[in-house]
């Protein structure tokens, strides 16, 4: 459980003076010069539906690594890392057959899914709100039949983060739990806090030991509408249907653009986001804005003149949605490179306005941010967690690097999370600059001072 950290600020003055209007000229040059907003749109509208593996991921790659090396990286590269590859196929339907005709579900598969059979899967549906009920329904329950599980997220909690994680289990583990009591199918609600007609999708994972049934999401508005359909005894059966299919592992790349340390080369900063997307719209929440956020440090330290006394790398990490391989790559190399890994931070919360940090430490390395805070509120960072990093820098703890995440604003993020309304529009451009210009600044004093 993450610990909210309060901190005391008092004005800047004595030894991070200096830094204050280093960063204050960071920040003027980002706000009014930054290339983050452009380079979204280009990796948006070029290559969007990233899921790893697939040509849009590879053309990603090559995109990315023009800009790194535009923004002014000394050194720009990729690392390779074997990739699960998983294609959606022909557009999924699905609707409930009632007395009165067929209504219409907004579905989507979820991620690594099998399909159905050719012409369709039809069966008689049971609506269950919890694993407690799946149990207890057991085999003469469920046997046969679509499991509809109908899991709203918590809105009393309002970090929606908190009601993801709490929600994220049944998306995750769903499909076999309903499998291990005979269901041949599995629909669930879509984890987002609003009522729309856009279904979510977002990785699934099998039980080796159970059979694979087809896994869809519903719209948030159609699972409110199926409720009421199955509460009133009125749907005789769901038809769905769904060509996805898994291939074989594919070849794929991290990209990485470093600024080589002129005091402490081999001691590693790393910042970065993750390039690959679910394949229902652009994703630019998810993670486009921490990608182009990640390239601005590199563009905005070397546009200052700034060289960073430890190496800073701005890494660009493939599959987090579907397996997280690139994360794993990158830390086996970090462990394995004989370097110094100092901090890891990612940005894969959205590109809304920034509110805060979350950091991996305790004691005097905690200290350390905690020191740099005042520096942080003219840019509107108040809050200080301690807690972790994201998904792909969290395996940098084994080469015993701090890690850390931007915290965004998190109201609206779970309205374009893994959603076709994940749209390079959805995305405003002055949060997302504020967003690079917080990061910049806390790349820039590790850079400088360590931990």
């Amino acid at each position: 459980m993450r610990k909210l950290l309060w901190v005391l600020v008092f004005p800047v003055s004595g030894a991070f003076a200096q830094d204050s209007a280093i960063i204050r000229r960071m920040a003027d040059d980002i706000l009014t010069n930054g290339q983050a907003y452009n380079n979204l749109r280009i990796l948006c509208k070029q290559a969007p539906a990233r899921l790893s593996g697939s040509a849009n991921a590879a053309k990603a790659v090559a995109l990315t690594e023009a800009m790194l090396r535009e923004a002014g990286a000394d050194t720009v590269y990729l690392q390779p890392c074997m990739v699960p590859h998983w294609e959606r196929g022909a557009k999924e339907e699905a609707y409930a057959v009632t007395g009165n005709g067929r209504v219409s579900l907004a579905v989507c598969a979820l991620g690594n899914s099998v399909g159905t059979p050719a012409t369709g899967l039809t069966a008689s549906v049971v609506e269950v709100r919890s694993f407690d009920e799946l149990d207890k329904l057991g085999k003469k329950g469920l046997s046969g039949r679509i499991v509809f599980l109908n899991y709203p997220m918590n809105q009393t909690l309002v970090n929606t983060f908190s009601a993801y994680s709490d929600a994220v289990r049944y998306r995750v583990m769903g499909p076999s739990a309903a499998a291990k009591y005979g269901a041949v199918g599995f629909i669930l609600r879509t984890l987002s806090t609003s009522l729309n007609d856009f279904p979510h999708t977002g990785t699934t994972r099998y039980d080796s030991t159970m059979p694979k049934i087809p896994a869809f999401a519903v719209s948030t508005n159609d699972a409110e509408r199926l409720h009421v359909l199955v509460a009133k005894g009125a749907v005789k059966s769901i038809f769905m249907k769904a060509s996805c299919r898994m291939l074989p592992d594919a070849p794929s790349y991290n990209v990485i653009g470093e600024i080589r340390g002129s005091e402490h080369p081999d001691e590693v900063v790393t910042v970065g986001g993750h390039l690959d997307s679910w394949d229902l719209a652009e994703g630019a929440q998810d993670d486009g804005a921490g990608i182009v956020q990640s390239i601005e440090v590199i563009r905005a330290l070397k546009a200052q003149g700034i060289r960073p006394a430890r190496t800073v790398r701005a890494v660009m990490f493939m599959n987090e949605e579907n397996g997280g391989r690139g994360g794993k790559a990158y830390s086996d190399n970090a462990v394995a490179d004989g370097l110094q890994y100092i901090f890891g931070l990612e940005s894969d919360n959205g590109g809304f306005t920034p509110r805060g940090f979350s950091i991996g430490a305790k004691g005097a390395q905690l200290k350390a941010f905690t020191d740099w805070a005042p520096l942080f509120e003219p840019y509107g960072v108040y809050e200080w967690r301690v807690g972790g990093g994201g998904a792909d820098v969290d395996p940098l703890v084994r080469a015993k690097a701090v890690v850390g995440e931007l915290l965004p604003d998190s109201q609206r993020y779970f309205d374009f999370h893994h959603a076709g309304n994940d749209v390079f529009e959805a995305v405003n451009r002055r949060e997302l600059l504020l967003g690079a210009v917080n990061m910049t600044a806390l790349i820039y004093l590790v850079s400088k001072y360590g931990i």
